[in-house]
């Protein structure tokens, strides 16, 4: 049975996305010792996620491509939650952005829902799950949060998605205008990442 201490010996992991961003971010939570392997090495497209959580989609994620690789494989499912949008766009964040990913597209989604609402911004908050999948079908998942609001217009250049609207709780910078090393340290990835992080050597 596969179980999170197995971790602690790791030599090498598939980061299941094909979003640049969330893997640059997720190899920089991972011990720099650790191969990184993408799904694309292993010919593994994206399977289609029609979970209704967060949870039971970083799951697919993780599990299919555990299973295609052979490999222990890690994905995330995040997106982000605003308050006057009834919690919208959630797990449709990506969606939104149409079959581009052209967050820009999401970006004005969000502002004119809320225009319409008559509210210039909106407390919100970003979801991560992420998710650890072994080839033998065991998974684990971890939830972490960041709260804050998201403010218009878009500012910073630095981040991915809907970073450049959303404000995190203490701080007057977007998402995309802090430096990498300290959204990493508040995002809501390593809130969730903090709750494995003991289980692989950083050393």
């Amino acid at each position: 049975m596969s179980n999170l201490q197995e971790l602690k010996n790791l030599k090498a992991i598939l980061i299941a996305t094909n979003n640049p961003g969330k893997l640059k971010e997720i190899r920089d939570l991972l011990p720099k010792k650790i191969k990184i392997y993408k799904p694309q090495d292993f010919n593994i497209k994206e399977p289609r996620e029609n979970g209704k959580t967060f949870k039971s989609n970083a799951k697919i994620k993780s599990l299919y491509c555990a299973k295609r690789s052979k490999m222990v494989s890690i994905s995330d499912d995040s997106g982000l939650e605003v308050k006057y949008l009834d919690n919208q766009p959630g797990i449709y964040s990506a969606r939104w952005a149409g079959k581009t990913k052209d967050f820009k597209i999401a970006i004005k989604k969000v502002e004119k829902k809320l225009i319409n609402k008559k509210k210039q911004s909106s407390p919100a908050n970003f979801t991560c799950c992420i998710s650890i999948a072994f080839p033998s079908g065991k998974t684990f998942e971890f939830l972490g949060k960041v709260f804050g609001k998201v403010s218009f217009p878009p500012r910073g250049k630095k981040g991915f998605g809907y970073d450049p609207i959303f404000i995190p709780k203490g701080r007057i910078k977007t998402f995309a205008e802090l430096k990498p090393e300290i959204k990493n340290k508040i995002s809501h990835r390593y809130q969730a990442f903090k709750k494995i992080k003991k289980y692989f050597k950083f050393n």
